[in-house]
């Protein structure tokens, strides 16, 4: 299999943050992005059909790019906590947040009022993720 250049590292973590699902042609190098359709019901599969029909008539072209699963990005979540300095508020804020009922969406309003660290957790879940799709791509390139 040949290399992942960064620009595509880029664009599979972007779409991953969106939901999203990627195929790589192992011939070609091209990506292939579509909604998740198990776990997106909104998404209309008509705005696909393309891509959809570019996968089926050539899936022995195509590996699936796994994406990060629930407690990866949990796990992110708390990654991004436990590198802020201890005597920071927003440290003890997060972990909180982490330990409630619904972690996903009180991690993300306190982040969103976090004023400066906003960007920071942007910046750190682009990296995590832009190694995510480094580990995922290493492993298919060894089968």
């Amino acid at each position: 299999m040949k290399s992942m250049i960064q620009e595509q590292i880029r664009e599979i973590a972007q779409q991953f943050d969106c939901g999203n699902c990627c195929y790589w042609n192992k011939k070609t190098e091209e990506l292939i992005f579509t909604p998740d359709f198990d776990e997106n019901i909104y998404a209309e599969k008509e705005f696909y059909e393309e891509e959809l029909a570019e996968l089926e008539n050539n899936w022995g072209d195509y590996v699936e790019i796994e994406k990060p699963h629930s407690k990866d990005s949990f796990e992110i979540m708390v990654n991004f906590a436990e590198q802020l300095d201890d005597s920071n508020q927003l440290k003890n804020k997060l972990f909180n947040a982490l330990n409630k009922k619904k972690p996903f969406s009180e991690f993300k309003f306190i982040v969103d009022n976090s004023g400066k660290y906003r960007q920071e957790w942007f910046d750190f879940k682009n990296k995590q993720l832009e190694k995510w799709v480094v580990e995922r791509f290493n492993e298919i390139s060894t089968e």
